[in-house]
């Protein structure tokens, strides 16, 4: 297996924290969030509802050169207006965990995202994470912060987008 990496995003959202949690704690809304490019499709009976610990959730994707893959996630966790965390159980990584966390602050709402993931194929994972994954998830990771910004509205102007990788 190749070594672990890490990516955090921080987006400040000027929205109170019960529309910005009703929207990202709805396993449905993800699709909204994602590049069409990505053919991403929500394949598993997903109601408008809160996502809950236990929850299996399937989809199709197409993440790289168009080809189509099944990815399968599990919310493992969730804390009311906190956190929620969802893992893979199949597809594309070795091992992705993605931890979702919200915060008051004036005048919103702090979201962080922080994935820790691992790419299968040992040092050839290392490899395909240096040339392709790492700029993959940086691609979605920013149309996500912009697509936000469109859904909630742009924090004060002069924010700039924090996305770190490990």
């Amino acid at each position: 297996m190749s070594r672990g990496y890490i990516l955090k995003t921080v987006q400040k959202i000027p929205a109170d924290m019960e529309t910005v949690w009703n929207f990202f704690s709805r396993p449905g809304n993800l699709q909204t969030i994602t590049p069409e490019h990505m053919n991403f499709i929500i394949t598993s009976p997903i109601l408008n509802r809160e996502a809950y610990a236990g929850e299996i959730i399937t989809y199709k994707v197409s993440p790289v050169f168009n080809i189509p893959m099944r990815w399968v996630t599990e919310i493992t966790q969730v804390k009311h207006h906190e956190y929620f965390v969802d893992e893979q159980r199949f597809g594309p990584y070795a091992m992705w965990h993605h931890e979702h966390h919200f915060k008051a602050i004036d005048g919103g709402i702090e979201m962080t995202d922080l994935v820790n993931y691992k790419i299968p194929f040992w040092f050839m994972g290392d490899i395909a994470n240096s040339l392709l994954v790492r700029n993959k998830l940086k691609q979605i990771f920013s149309y996500r912060y912009t697509r936000i910004e469109e859904l909630f509205g742009r924090w004060k102007e002069g924010e700039l987008k924090e996305m770190l990788f490990y």
